[in-house]
């Protein structure tokens, strides 16, 4: 039979005869607008994975297979014999929507029913820059049947430890060297001739990340925002949940959901619960990474995430959430203050990052710069002007832009000495914490705009640490006040405009064309 094979990101057409159990086998098609392409790429997603689901079901009840049962991701696929798009001459203005050059681009595709609008509007800019026809198919990629399952399917759980040892030799289970981040990381390397990769992550890669995210935020993907907000203390998550039942009284908001861990839904008066509600249920703990979400009818509302202490934390949940392609994410938290002249309380705006995290020194090296993106340092600084009330001078007085350093010691100050503190005096830093740097750093690596707002909350080089009365009075006194900066800061940017948002300064030579 003609089957498609799939030799690491590129498809070529060959025969076989079929060794496995798989959906009946759908012949490419071509496609001139986004909506049919869109279209096709969920028929052909979701007949591999009723496929899956249906032998599996069969498999938990007691059937033997003699044959290795198997589905397949679909592929969205371009071809171009220009150096520029076709129907636009200067690209100048574009961040993303072209590809960097003549050739056959592609890329594996996953749920296309969370993905919908995102493919939607990928698909819709590439035909309008480029002209000329998508091609959809089935790729040669197997859907790992992990990845097959539902929220709500806990089927592994109902079988025997021998029967799930026997589960191996019939599905396809992950295989990690189809989902590295060589693409992201700006390594991945094929010839000249060979087909080049459209999109940042392969389908297997954003699989892996969705089941992270259920398993690290207590939620499911679908609920997470465009605008994503991070924080390292609770007391931020105590004040966002405060805010957003209080949204949801409020039937004039824009907002019109509010989700908590365990799939939790509240929803704003006037508005009817949904079937979907009902299977929401709070968790006898927390995760380890809980997300809120204030959910707006456009997607374009706002999560808010715990990444608790320490920069693994914070590139494990950015590596994560990426995947999503959210429009911005923030860095809201607490910090120490390196200078005299700061006082507890005040804010810092990062215009620049010393990076002694570690974590990401594979990914990207110490000697690729982290530049501010001028989009978000504006919406910040505006953002604290807004909710302060300050301006000028005073504004200046209670907020100092400059360089955090982020560092995965935490008891840095104790180390003999004072190396850390002679380097970051050579640095210019103003001000220290575990993960800022990370989660910019990461939002570079992924394409993802990116900021940080930090208030100080002791100065250990100047005598000023936490003592507990001390650090609840102030938790009270700020968390509010910058919590609410920081969702002013997601209203600017909203408004800004995608176009504005996403700027060329993510842009590498030779940049994929899904944003």
């Amino acid at each position: 039979m003609r089957c498609l094979r799939w030799v690491g990101n590129i498809d070529a057409t060959c025969n076989m005869v079929s060794m496995s159990i798989r959906p009946p086998f759908t012949p490419p098609s071509r496609h001139s607008d986004a909506d049919s392409a869109l279209s096709q790429v969920q028929a052909l997603y979701t007949a591999s994975i009723e496929h899956l689901r249906q032998c599996m079901r069969r498999f938990v009840d007691g059937e033997n297979f003699s044959q290795r049962v198997r589905a397949y991701y679909p592929f969205v696929r371009i071809h171009t014999e220009r150096n520029t798009p076709a129907k636009i001459t200067d690209t100048a203005q574009l961040s993303y929507g072209f590809v960097a050059g003549p050739g056959r681009f592609e890329a594996t595709l996953t749920r296309p029913d969370l993905f919908a609008a995102y493919l939607h509007e990928q698909f819709r800019l590439l035909l309008q820059n480029h002209g000329g026809e998508l091609e959809v198919g089935i790729s040669n990629q197997p859907i790992p049947v992990h990845f097959s399952f539902a929220d709500s399917d806990h089927i592994e759980g109902e079988m025997s430890a021998e029967r799930r040892q026997l589960m191996r030799e019939v599905f396809d289970l992950p295989d990690l060297s189809a989902m590295d981040d060589s693409i992201a990381n700006g390594t991945f390397q094929t010839e000249a001739s060979a087909v080049q990769p459209l999109s940042l992550f392969t389908a297997a890669r954003m699989d892996y990340s969705l089941q992270r995210l259920r398993h690290y935020s207590g939620t499911s993907p679908e609920h997470f925002q465009n605008y994503v907000l991070f924080t390292n203390y609770q007391f931020y998550i105590d004040e966002f949940v405060r805010l957003g039942h209080e949204a949801m009284q409020d039937a004039s908001s824009d907002y019109i959901a509010f989700v908590e861990p365990g799939n939790v839904i509240t929803r704003r008066v006037g508005l009817s619960a949904e079937a979907i509600d009902a299977l929401g249920k709070a968790p006898p703990r927390l995760p380890q990474m809980p997300a809120y979400h204030l959910v707006r009818a456009d997607h374009s509302g706002i999560s808010m995430v715990n990444i608790g202490v320490g920069p693994a934390n914070a590139k494990n949940i950015t590596d994560h959430v990426a995947v999503l392609r959210p429009h911005a994410w923030l860095m809201l938290g607490h910090c120490a203050g390196l200078r005299n002249t700061q006082q507890l309380g005040d804010y810092v705006l990062a215009h620049g990052y010393v990076r002694e995290d570690h974590v990401l020194d594979e990914e990207l090296p110490l000697w690729v710069p982290i530049p501010a993106l001028a989009e978000v340092q504006v919406a910040l600084e505006q953002a604290v002007a807004d909710v302060t009330q300050c301006q000028g001078a005073e504004l200046k007085r209670i907020m100092r832009t400059g360089t955090v350093a982020s560092t995965d010691n935490r008891n840095w100050e104790l180390l003999p000495d004072n190396t850390p503190q002679r380097r970051f005096s050579q640095s210019r830093a103003v001000a220290l914490d575990m993960e800022s740097a990370t989660i910019a750093a990461n939002g570079f690596r992924f394409r993802v705009p990116y900021g940080t707002l930090l208030c100080v909350s002791d100065k250990p080089l100047h005598g000023e640490i936490k003592l507990p009365g001390m650090a609840n009075h102030f938790y009270r006194e700020r968390v509010d006040q910058h919590l609410r900066i920081g969702m002013r800061a997601v209203e600017l940017l909203r408004a800004q405009g995608l176009a504005k948002l996403h700027s060329r300064k993510l842009r590498s030579f030779a940049e994929v064309a899904f944003q």
